[in-house]
């Protein structure tokens, strides 16, 4: 399990997030009961009570962990959100928009020069595009499935 969660952290990692918030993510995802208190995460992670702190308010803000409470406990608990995974990439949706439209100004402001030289953002434009067309089917198709399968 502990190589599980330092994979998982080295990949935060590698992704442009801190490698201690991959860390409690993976324990996150194999954890029994599935809700963890922040001295429990300090525990298993081996981090500051401080480091916990910062790094789960990272991931409640990309919307992956939620905090919770208890009836009859006093401390916060931390979980993996239900239904998490398509809302994180709907969320990131107007980012693929911005990033077409961007490449669409950018076009603009090279229309006269030649084809080969425009290429670079023609084809980031014609990739977001097509992003933007079809992950929106791809998330109704799982969510539908999904549903099913429950």
């Amino acid at each position: 399990m502990k190589q599980f969660i330092e994979d998982i952290g080295i990949l935060y990692g590698e992704m442009g997030f801190p490698r201690m918030a991959g860390r409690i993510f993976g324990w996150l995802l194999l954890c029994e009961p599935p809700h963890q208190s922040a001295e429990q995460l300090a525990t298993i992670v081996e981090a500051s009570k401080g480091s916990i702190s910062s790094m789960t308010r990272l991931l409640i803000q990309t919307g992956m962990v939620e905090k919770i409470g208890i009836p009859g406990k006093r401390d916060n608990y931390y979980r993996i959100r239900s239904g998490s995974w398509s809302e994180l990439m709907k969320n990131r949706l107007p980012h693929l928009t911005a990033m077409r439209k961007l490449a669409e100004k950018g076009l603009g402001l090279i229309a006269e020069r030649t084809p080969e030289s425009r290429q670079r953002l023609q084809e980031l434009r014609d990739f977001y595009a097509f992003l933007e067309r079809e992950i929106p089917s791809l998330l109704d198709r799982y969510e539908q499935g999904h549903t099913r399968e429950r």
